[in-house]
């Protein structure tokens, strides 16, 4: 669906060509492309409040769809991406692209979300990690203060979970679109599909989480320390006042490096990298800059994906995801009675981010207990740990699949 120049009220839609996208700091899905290719598009709002009571002026998020919006506007499934992700959840922007979207493997004509049947959207959030990857159109720290012509770095407002969807919210609005058939997202999305179905009850007909919680608990608050501080660390991150300037490279290269090992497992490191070294020949015992592999690919990994990420978008999507609360009030139990859809819950058994036991195993019991229709699957164990609900989300397909059928 192509929208050029559409007006409604003070929100407007327009498109933009796509680029090659850099592959995600996860890497790349071994999966055939929907077959079709994909347009990012651009939402805008003139200005939006944050949940803090900040202004942000000219906002700009971009999405993608897949399917075709029906004549009732109410086969719609919104997905909601991860925390170094983006809107690119199906397709390729053109046909050499080196790999497709990341849940490529769901989406399309006869895969679990069908694009015979539904109109699948997906936004980039605010404050994305990646504003400088060309196919990103986000709004955070690096965007420019139009009441200063200067970027806003640390005096951009702080922006919570619900701020994403309120964004999405408008975006979905501006569509004419009143009923959303599913929400679904994993790790960042899943809190972000957790808060629409606390948030708006009345439009959104199922709850789909994977590789997530219900808040950030305080062992995950502090693990988002750990991945934050060796930006604050670079004295080139000069407070946030580095635009123009020479940019803390080597302590976002860092913090990613750390976001990259959580993301994974000891299986994975066990299986792909054992004890070798990084370089025939060069023992690490026998010098100190000698490596091993494994220490050789997270820098390689981290700094591609640095070359396209800003360090102050990465401290603000930390403290998002450390704030997080469905419902964004007082107490967890306020904001999960809020919610009164089906759940299904997709964990990853060895996921060390939001690990089954503190999250989604307790949370199936707690909405049970309210009355929620809950689903609860694990087949997409592998040996990724928390990657495994990107990479091998296709494991839970035929679950989904009868889950939005019912």
């Amino acid at each position: 669906m192509h929208m050029r120049g559409v007006v409604r009220g003070s929100i407007r839609s327009s498109c933009i060509g796509g680029l090659a996208m850099a592959a995600c700091l996860f890497g790349a899905l071994p999966a055939l492309a929907l077959d079709a290719i994909v347009e990012k598009k651009v939402f805008e709002m003139p200005s939006y409040t944050t949940t803090g009571g900040g202004t942000i002026k000219n906002v700009r998020i971009g999405w993608e769809s897949y399917g075709k919006l029906n004549d009732a506007k109410d086969n719609v499934i919104l997905i909601t991406h991860f925390f170094s992700g983006n809107s690119h959840a199906a397709g390729k922007y053109k046909a050499d692209d080196a790999a497709p979207g990341y849940w490529d493997s769901i989406i399309g004509p006869g895969k679990p979300l069908d694009t015979d049947k539904y109109f699948i959207i997906a936004s980039d959030t605010l404050v994305n990690l990646s504003p400088k990857d060309p196919n990103v159109v986000t709004t955070g720290p690096a965007s420019i203060n139009p009441d200063t012509g200067k970027p806003y770095g640390m005096s951009f407002p702080i922006v919570t979970i619900q701020d994403f969807v309120n964004v999405q919210k408008a975006l979905v609005d501006s569509l004419g679109i009143k009923t959303l058939q599913a929400v679904m997202g994993g790790s960042m999305g899943s809190l972000q599909a957790f808060e629409w179905g606390a948030d708006h009850p009345e439009m959104v007909k199922r709850v789909i989480a994977t590789i997530g919680g219900p808040e950030a608990d305080p062992f995950l608050i502090g693990w988002l320390n750990l991945w934050a501080a060796p930006i604050k660390l670079d004295p080139n991150w000069n407070n946030g006042d580095y635009y123009g300037k020479a940019e803390p490279k080597a302590g976002l290269t860092e913090a990613l490096k750390l976001v990259t090992l959580h993301a994974r497992h000891w299986k994975w490191a066990d299986a792909a990298f054992g004890r070798k070294w990084a370089e025939d020949g060069k023992d690490p015992k026998a010098a100190m800059g000698n490596q091993y592999a494994i220490e050789a690919w997270l820098e390689k990994a981290a700094s591609g994906r640095a070359a396209v990420s800003d360090a102050n978008h990465f401290l603000y999507l930390v403290k998002a995801n450390q704030t997080f609360v469905t419902g964004n009030g007082a107490s967890l139990e306020d904001g999960l009675a809020k919610i009164k859809a089906p759940v299904l819950l997709i964990p990853s058994a060895d996921d060390l981010v939001f690990p089954p036991d503190r999250n989604m195993r307790p949370l199936k019991d707690r909405l049970e207990k309210q009355g929620n229709a809950v689903e609860y699957t694990e087949s997409i164990t592998s040996t990724l740990g928390h990657l495994d609900g990107v990479v091998n989300i296709g494991k839970a397909g035929e679950t989904i699949a009868q889950f939005l059928a019912k």
